[in-house]
């Protein structure tokens, strides 16, 4: 704050900037509304992303007015910054009053952040059923504290005319509530009622209907069976009966995604208890405006939802209604809904109207659209609730682009391209970290596309222009050949798990030294090597291995990830010899035999040989062959499937854990030896005993024997504090046995919170890593 100010009469003019998260979230009402109260005069307009303030009046009132603005926003704003300077007491008239001005550029450049999409709040729901008001069972209704932001806004600063709703004027009652300043709707920017807003559109192969009827073929259409494509928020979604098994396995067949479990939507809290057991946490992501799939134990039979609906898994994912429309749609149908992403197996949420027939018409039986345009693609968002907080599967919408701050500050802005499953990229400037929403898998060519796309939006709504990519060691990722464009003086490489662990202690503010735990599937260490199952003693600008799981051959390579029968005898035919005795070969003969002569014979032939199996060292892999042994899943259809069977096979048991063993390899690194645990399990599986006491006691050895790792290496010089990242860190089982351990022997745990610890946290803990790099380079 400037110092001495010149005053008139006692009078002040100060000059406030806001930034952070202040557009789209009812900013200007509510700094216009304070200002009143408090008698001052001025003005009040966006600028770029900020939001700028002229401010005259007594410094009591001035200094009441900066603070309300930091400490009383709005619920969707997040106020990152406060800053106050002096101005003429002549540059605002005495008595002029409080006016909202019309939004402005900068004509510099400045980090813009783009507010994110938020769930209808209570009062237009209020609205959305009351049959007396104007707005009664209106799709699109919303106000400045709810409804589409990040999904339609096409240019900053944010003003209707910058977003998809630019063509859709206001009819004089929207109008009159856009104007006025004590109006809830007051600069609401995709206002809109049934006179001039956009209009639901139905299409079926029998019939198109329009605005209501349309909403009411729809309605029938699900009652009956049918799989209907509905057009969100931020992109289409498949819809159908939760409760019908003839639905859920007519949805599974054409959209060629056997297992994976769908997300159920219901109305309200109520219906959300009939179907999980729900805790205080889990209700409060369910109501949060960001709305996004809760995943929480399920009720079972009792649910009444299909068996198909989550096969394999005790966990459901719920969601609540995020927008209008689907408000409508659950009450109207009145039961529980599959509700899942737009798009093929492997493929990007489909957005545009033409696409979705083309995509969606072998899948859907109908069509529910609308003439609202989405421009930025966001599927929706999954969390769970842990003992110590929300741990996040899925950063999209509702949660993403909204920024996060870096522990380092880059010298230079980047963009951090991610890995290759479970896709983002993270734009960077200076300590700020935009994570672009959830994209899928860059193996597909479709799904790369957006990507290049979605860059190109984020990159310049946001005004972050990239003059270093950051990327994986893997060079077989598109995200790595991508990155391979730029000249090689801008490109910076990030091991693969380091990323991980360093977006665990970026997130927390920790710029190192400390411990990171890294258990995944499948990534390029640094050696040419596969790793999977690591123990770190990092920095955020670099590491060194001091901990691993042992290696084991991937018989047929990429094809083990999805034959974990393979990996099963990969382990029992070639682990990595660390003195452990091998497993009796008539048990694995009679295991062998499970998996049919021909596969047997193939993979023991391929062992011997050592052709097409690399090796790794990858915790996944280790639960996959764990999940076979116990003839839990010999194949998989999609990626972690074995892992959740095997944690929902070990319940709340808490059996005397399986044999496990640490050796010091020639290097000096420990390593866990998994043999004796896997043979011990093949064991007690030709005994008998039952799979959920082995495949709790499974847990239990891997996490000893990580934590066991973590211990060696702390006693060893290591520092405190430690970072659990990576896949296999979903599985809540794991996650709190490892992190019970490591805190019952006095160390400091930390998991990532906002940033997925799979690879969609991958870019986040890339672009942490190279702003330390390119930090310390830079004089």
């Amino acid at each position: 704050m400037a110092g001495d100010r010149a005053a008139v009469g006692g009078r002040e003019a100060w000059r406030v900037e806001v930034s952070g998260t202040v557009q789209g979230v009812g900013f200007r009402p509510f700094v216009y509304r304070t200002a009143t109260a408090l008698g001052l005069d001025g003005w009040v307009r966006n600028v770029d992303g900020h939001v700028l303030a002229a401010a005259a009046g007594t410094p009591g009132g001035l200094r009441e007015f900066v603070a309300r603005c930091r400490d009383q926003a709005p619920p969707l704003a997040v106020v990152a910054e406060v800053t106050v300077g002096q101005l003429d007491p002549g540059a605002v008239v005495p008595g002029s009053g409080f006016a909202v001005l019309d939004s402005v550029g900068a004509g510099e450049p400045s980090v813009r952040e783009v507010p994110v999409d938020a769930a209808v709040c209570a009062e237009c729901l209020r609205e959305l059923f009351d049959p007396a008001d104007r707005r009664h069972r209106y799709p699109f209704t919303n106000c400045t504290a709810c409804g589409p932001r990040a999904t339609v806004i096409t240019d900053l600063p944010y003003d209707r005319e910058r977003t998809t709703m630019r063509d859709f004027p206001l009819c004089a009652a929207c109008a009159a509530q856009y104007a006025d300043p004590q109006d809830r709707r007051f600069h609401a920017e995709p206002l809109a009622c049934p006179d001039c807003g956009p209009r639901l559109s139905w299409w079926s192969p029998a019939s198109t209907r329009g605005g209501e009827e349309a909403l009411r073929a729809a309605v029938r259409a699900l009652i009956d069976g049918a799989v209907v494509a509905v057009k969100g928020v931020g992109g289409y979604q498949l819809v159908c009966d939760a409760t019908s098994d003839r639905a859920v396995a007519g949805l599974r067949r054409r959209k060629r995604r056997p297992d994976k479990p769908f997300a159920v939507l219901v109305p309200d809290l109520d219906a959300a208890l009939r179907l999980a057991r729900l805790g205080d946490a889990e209700r409060a992501l369910l109501a949060s405006a960001a709305r996004p799939v809760t995943l929480v134990p399920a009720r079972g039979r009792s649910s009444g939802v299909a068996a198909g609906v989550h096969p394999g898994t005790g966990r459901v994912g719920v969601l609540l209604p995020a927008s209008p429309l689907h408000h409508l749609l659950s009450r109207d149908v009145g039961r529980p809904l599959v509700c899942t992403s737009g798009n093929l197996a492997g493929e990007p949420i489909v957005i545009d109207d033409a696409e979705a027939r083309e995509r969606l018409g072998p899948v859907a039986d109908g069509f529910l659209g609308h003439d609202r345009a989405i421009h930025s693609r966001c599927d929706d968002s999954v969390v769970c609730a842990t003992d110590r907080g929300v741990l996040t599967v899925r950063r999209a919408r509702g949660y993403a682009p909204a920024p996060l701050r870096l522990p380092l500050p880059s010298p230079v802005p980047l963009v951090a391209v991610g890995a290759q499953l479970k896709h983002t990229f993270t734009l960077v400037s200076g300590d700020r970290a935009v994570i672009g929403p959830h994209l899928g898998d860059l193996q597909d060519a479709g799904t790369a596309d957006a990507f290049e796309r979605a860059y190109g939006q984020l990159s310049r709504l946001c005004r972050i222009d990239p003059q270093v990519v950051v990327h994986d060691l893997h060079p077989g990722y598109l995200s790595t050949q991508w990155a391979a464009r730029w000249p090689a003086g801008r490109r910076v490489a990030v091991q693969h798990h380091h990323a991980h662990v360093a977006a665990c202690a970026a997130e927390h503010g920790l710029p190192g030294p400390f411990v990171g735990v890294a258990l995944d599937g499948l990534g390029f260490g640094d050696d040419g090597t596969l790793w999977g199952g690591e123990v770190l003693v990092c920095d955020l600008a670099g590491y060194r291995r001091a901990g691993r799981f042992a290696t084991a051959p991937l018989p047929g390579g990429a094809a083990a990830v999805r034959a974990p029968g393979r990996m099963a005898l990969g382990y029992l035919l070639g682990a990595e010899d660390l003195g452990s005795p091998a497993a009796d070969p008539a048990l694995v003969d009679a295991y062998a035999s499970g998996l049919g002569d021909g596969e047997a014979r193939a993979v023991r032939e391929v062992v011997e040989r050592g052709v097409n199996c690399p090796r790794a060292s990858s915790a996944g892999r280790l639960f996959d062959a764990a999940a076979s042994i116990l003839g839990l899943r010999h194949r998989v259809s999609y990626e972690g499937q074995a892992a959740v069977a095997l944690e929902a096979a070990a319940g709340d048991l808490r059996p005397e854990p399986l044999p496990w063993r640490l050796v010091r390899a020639a290097d000096g690194v420990w390593v866990y030896d998994p043999l004796p645990t896997l043979t011990a399990l093949l064991r007690g599986s030709a005994d008998g005993v039952p799979v959920p006491c082995l495949a709790a006691a499974f847990h239990s050895a891997v996490a000893l024997a990580t934590a066991g790792l973590v211990e060696r290496a702390v006693a060893e010089g290591a520092p405190g504090p430690v970072c659990l990242s990576g896949g296999c860190f979903q599985n809540l089982r794991l996650l709190d046995e490892v992190s019970g351990r490591l805190r019952g022997a006095g160390l400091r745990v930390l998991v990532g919170r906002a940033v997925p610890p799979n690879d969609g946290g991958v870019s986040f803990g890339q672009a942490a890593v190279a702003a330390a790099r390119l930090g310390r380079e830079t004089p």
